[in-house]
């Protein structure tokens, strides 16, 4: 059965990233109604670009957690505003 992983890409600048990164650190678990297996948080700290990846183990997991990750917002701290999300099919991985 393949994973998924949803990609939703912010503009932020550092004050709203480090909130980001904080909000997420000093969460106990995940929101109720999602099974996420994995979070990564990527940023390009020059262009204020941030990528948060949710990997989900089946795709009606992603369309559930998805649907939770939607009525999020970014952190009130600094500015910050979603500009996309995709969703991705993993079709291979590799841990070296």
């Amino acid at each position: 059965m393949p994973e998924y992983v949803r990609m939703a890409t912010f503009e932020m600048d550092d004050t709203a990233l480090e909130a980001l990164v904080k909000q997420i650190n000093e969460t106990d678990g995940q929101p109720e109604g999602m099974n996420a297996s994995r979070l990564i948080v990527l940023t390009d700290r020059s262009t204020g670009k941030v990528m948060v990846g949710t990997r989900f183990p089946s795709e009606e997991d992603m369309r559930a957690g998805s649907a939770i990750l939607d009525g999020m917002s970014p952190p009130d701290e600094g500015n910050g505003r979603r500009t996309s999300v995709e969703v991705f099919e993993v079709a291979c991985e590799m841990v070296a």
